[in-house]
C-alpha cells in the first residue's frame, strides 16, 4: 500500500482493507493533532493550525473515500451528498435553536431553564440525524464488496498481478 497515493490522489481503487486502515490512520492521527492543538489553547496561532489541519484532513478524507468509491463502481462525488446533509443540518439547527432561544427569551422569568434545554434539543437533533447519516455512509463504503474485475476506475485492487 502507497500511503502518498492512498491520501493524496483521489483517482484509482481500493479495497476494504485499505479503506479501514486508512480509516484508523485518519482517525488516530486526527485526535493526536487535536489534543496537540487543544494543548495549545484558544490563541491565533492555534485556531490557524487547526483551521489549516482540519483543511488538510478534509483532503486526506476525500481522496479515500473517492477511491473507496471508485472500487465500488460509484463517483467519488456522491461522497457530497454526506457533505450536503451536515451544511442542511447546521442551519437547521442554527434556525431551530435560535427560535428556540428566542421563545425562551420571551417567555419570562421562570422559562429560562426549560427553554434553554428544548433549545439545546432542537440544535441537538438535526446534528445526531447528519451524525447517523455519516455513520450509515461510513458503513455502507466500507463493507460493501469491490465491483469485480476492472471498471471505469481503474483495475480491481485485488487483481492478483500477472506472471513474468
Amino acid at each position: 500500500m502507497n500511503f502518498q497515493t492512498l491520501f493524496l490522489s483521489a483517482s484509482g481503487r481500493i479495497g476494504r482493507q485499505s479503506f479501514w486502515i486508512a480509516f484508523l490512520i485518519l482517525f488516530v492521527a486526527n485526535m493526536i493533532l487535536g489534543a496537540i492543538i487543544g494543548a495549545m489553547g484558544q490563541n491565533n496561532l492555534a485556531n490557524l493550525l487547526r483551521l489549516v489541519v482540519n483543511l488538510v484532513f478534509c483532503y486526506f478524507w476525500v481522496c479515500v473515500y473517492s477511491k473507496r468509491l471508485h472500487d465500488m463502481g460509484k463517483s467519488g462525488w456522491l461522497q457530497l451528498v454526506v457533505w450536503a446533509v451536515w451544511i442542511v443540518a447546521l442551519v437547521a439547527a442554527v434556525v431551530l435553536g435560535g427560535a428556540a432561544f428566542m421563545a425562551a427569551m420571551s417567555g419570562g422569568a421562570g422559562a429560562g431553564n426549560g427553554a434553554a434545554l428544548a433549545a439545546m434539543g432542537s440544535v441537538m437533533l438535526p446534528l445526531a440525524l447528519a451524525g447517523l447519516v455519516s455513520l450509515g455512509f461510513l458503513i455502507w463504503v466500507g463493507v460493501t464488496p469491490s465491483q469485480p474485475g476492472d471498471n471505469a476506475y481503474g483495475p480491481s485492487p485485488t487483481r492478483e498481478p500477472a506472471a513474468a
